[in-house]
């Protein structure tokens, strides 16, 4: 209601000095067009601040991450401060030892691994302690989070400058948690204008261009991160909406273009082309990993929430040791593989390149070796699948994108080597007829591709702005029907299965109250689902002392103001802000010395004199000293005298068609003007949760992979307390 009073005041005033009679082009009326221009172009104003700073804090994340990944394998004896790339600038095929100023660690593999596995360590010790110590929502990919944020769920600090800070200062790479991030930022930028600030909606549709915005500098990708918002981030998308946040990601793109971080003009690192066709055999083959796609994403999905529900459980007090045993644990198993050891967009670089365009790392187009390249990349998958759904929702700044793309590269890659090698052990196959013998008729690069597009696509459950994102990192028309086919395979797996995107997944295990567009609830009513039992407040007849006493001894948002004669009649509602802002004005005007002793009747009637809308504030601070100094206080100003209301009979599918469109956080119940009840998204969805109780059970009762870790947890605690027992015993 105060952020509605001030932009109707704006209006008006705008709209007097409009009508006023001023001669054209006098000062009075070039000073209205600057103030209607200034206003209408404010908002584009934020939106390209928000780009610049989205795209300049990507770049620096990509040159710091960059460095850090490579300090756990040596440094640069000319420069400390470069990484391997740079110190080896002008050395060709540096990865086979011929830069002499880039030192490992050691000489010998034990050397070098115990410096890896403690660089490691250290680095999740820092991060763990950073994230519990200082901004604890910078955990996880964020996501979940926002989804709701845009949808209208209010969650203080999770945008902050400290959110913002420690997720920048502790990312493995920019393409991770980017949607949190550049989120953050928009944020940040949008809260320096006060139009913004002060309007959840404005402030919810500078979230949605900043999320496009963060996928656009993740993946090189401004078409594909408009689309991505549109797909999974908001359930209503408007075209200004549209518009804002393709330019949003369009400067945020345009910033990482010229600050080129790279030096090589690619705006990611994996970012690759591809001038070969493709033939019709192998849509088998891209059959073949859509089909992984769609399991992987299953798999993962189901399983991580399994462990999700352990780590609430018996880890929630040990985020900092988890996330460095988790740590330790991969890099001392993931060392030995060559897949592993090096940096996941680094990996995904080298698997998607050709193999006659410097793509033959560590002999990995070699056909002498082409077997034990492939065995190598399929223990790469199977040890990365493992660990993401471990790790992923551990206390730490992690996102599922690259991970989830660089399991399906290495599965992809090694689907591609394997058919390349049938093609050359059979090349008279009926189906190799259409190979052309000069050219090369298999490139395993591309299935690497399509497998990273299948993994994501599985475990996000999005497929549009999954095809407009591939596209957009390989620049060729020629691979997006491939892409395609891979993903409707993914999609029509993951239908079988059933179930939603890890997004959609993590929002239910965690309770948060948003409606997911498949949610729908017929042949119900409102009356079946809305609370009765209501906090409310008479419109006159309460004493200051009582309302105060109401505020200390509830904590619900919000009162609907009833009459007095017992007919329980709307007249209104007021917000737990309004209330709290009114009380603190009373407290500024006055003191227990000097405060009227007859001041007794809270009215909330908006049956009071003047214009209930567009009230001043000064104007404000008269009518509650003037009143005060009389029998009563005066709250209509701050009441909504028209609340959403909704008949006890409605269906209830219409009410959450309101919850999706609207976003309202409550919706009144009425029935003849008389209050009955109320009914939040947090109701909906208990109600729905109930209904689907028998078949769907939560994820904190499941059995299954939660029955084995709890099993595995308890034998592992029982055995450490005998064997402390013991040693003491002993000792």
């Amino acid at each position: 209601m105060i952020e509605r009073n001030r932009r109707v005041r704006k209006e008006r005033q705008i709209q007097r000095a409009e009508h006023d009679i001023h001669p054209r082009f006098s000062l009075q009326w070039t000073w209205t067009q600057i103030v209607k221009a200034a206003r209408a172009g404010q908002g584009w104003f934020v939106i390209c601040l928000a780009g610049i700073c989205i795209g300049i804090n990507a770049a620096l994340i990509s040159i710091v991450t960059a460095w850090l990944s490579d300090i756990k394998m040596g440094y640069c004896r000319d420069a400390w401060w470069l990484n391997r790339h740079f110190c080896c600038w002008e050395v060709d095929n540096s990865e086979e030892g011929g830069c002499s100023s880039w030192r490992s660690w050691g000489f010998y593999t034990p050397e070098k691994w115990i410096v890896y596995v403690l660089f490691a360590s250290v680095f999740s010790l820092l991060a763990a302690s950073l994230v519990k110590t200082f901004a604890r929502y910078a955990a996880g990919s964020g996501i979940s989070e926002i989804k709701c944020i845009i949808a209208g769920f209010i969650m203080q600090g999770y945008l902050g400058g400290w959110t913002l800070f420690i997720k920048s200062l502790t990312l493995a790479s920019k393409e991770g948690p980017s949607v949190h991030v550049a989120c953050c930022i928009g944020n940040i930028v949008a809260r320096m204008f006060n139009s913004y600030s002060r309007s959840q909606g404005k402030m919810r549709e500078i979230l949605t261009a900043a999320s496009a915005a963060g996928v656009a500098v993740a993946f090189g990708s401004p078409i594909g991160g408009v689309l991505f918002s549109i797909e999974e981030m908001s359930h209503t998308f408007s075209i200004k909406t549209t518009w804002r946040s393709f330019f949003c990601a369009l400067v945020a793109t345009v910033t990482l273009s010229a600050m080129n971080p790279f030096r090589t003009g690619k705006l990611v690192l994996f970012q690759v082309t591809y001038d070969r066709d493709w033939h019709f055999f192998e849509i088998v083959f891209f059959v073949i990993l859509g089909i992984f796609g769609g399991l992987y994403g299953v798999l993962v999905i189901n399983l991580n929430l399994q462990v999700a529900a352990f780590r609430r459980r018996y880890l929630a007090n040990h985020a900092v040791v988890e996330a460095i045993t988790l740590a330790t644990l991969t890099a001392m198993f993931g060392y030995f593989n060559r897949f592993i050891r090096i940096d996941m967009t680094e990996s995904l670089a080298i698997l998607f390149r050709e193999c006659d365009n410097g793509g033959d790392y560590d002999n990995l187009c070699q056909s002498d070796v082409q077997w034990r390249m492939a065995n190598s990349l399929l223990l790469a998958t199977v040890f990365r699948v493992g660990f993401v759904i471990l790790s992923y929702g551990c206390k730490v700044p992690a996102g599922i994108f690259v991970p989830s793309m660089a399991i399906g590269a290495t599965f992809g890659r090694m689907v591609g080597i394997i058919v390349k090698a049938t093609y050359r052990a059979y090349p008279q196959w009926g189906w190799f007829a259409v190979c052309r013998p000069d050219v090369p008729c298999i490139t395993p690069g591309t299935y690497a591709f399509l497998g990273a597009a299948a993994a994501l696509g599985g475990v996000m459950r999005i497929t549009v702005s999954v095809v407009v994102i591939m596209f957009e990192l390989t620049g060729a028309l020629t691979y997006i029907l491939p892409t395609m086919i891979v993903l409707l395979v993914t999609k029509a797996v993951s239908d079988f299965f059933g179930g939603r995107g890890i997004a959609d997944e993590m929002i239910r295990f965690n309770g948060y109250p948003l409606l997911d567009k498949n949610d729908h609830a017929f042949n119900i009513s409102v009356s079946r689902v809305m609370r009765r039992g209501l906090q409310t407040l008479p419109v006159s007849g309460m004493t200051l002392s009582e309302l105060d006493a109401i505020l200390e001894s509830t904590t619900v948002q919000g009162f609907p103001i009833i009459s007095v004669d017992g007919e329980r009649m709307l007249n209104g509602y007021i917000g737990r802000t309004e209330v709290e802002y009114v009380l603190g004005m009373i407290s500024s005007l006055f003191t227990l010395e000097t405060a009227p002793q007859d001041v007794q009747n809270l009215s909330a009637n908006a049956n009071g004199t003047g214009p209930a809308l567009g009230i001043d504030e000064e104007e404000a601070d008269n009518l509650i000293e003037n009143s005060a100094s009389g029998a009563e206080i005066n709250m209509w100003p701050w009441v909504n005298q028209t609340p959403l209301t909704v008949s006890p009979h409605l269906p209830l599918e219409i009410v959450m068609q309101l919850f999706k469109r609207m976003g309202p956080r409550v919706i009144l119940v009425e029935e003849r003007g008389s209050l009955v009840g109320l009914i939040t998204v947090k109701d909906v969805l208990k109600f729905i949760a109930m209904e689907r109780g028998a078949s769907s059970p939560s994820w904190n009762h499941q059995g299954g992979v939660g029955d084995m870790f709890e099993e595995a947890w308890s034998w592992i605690s029982s055995f450490l307390f005998k064997f402390i027992t013991n040693g003491s015993r002993t000792g």
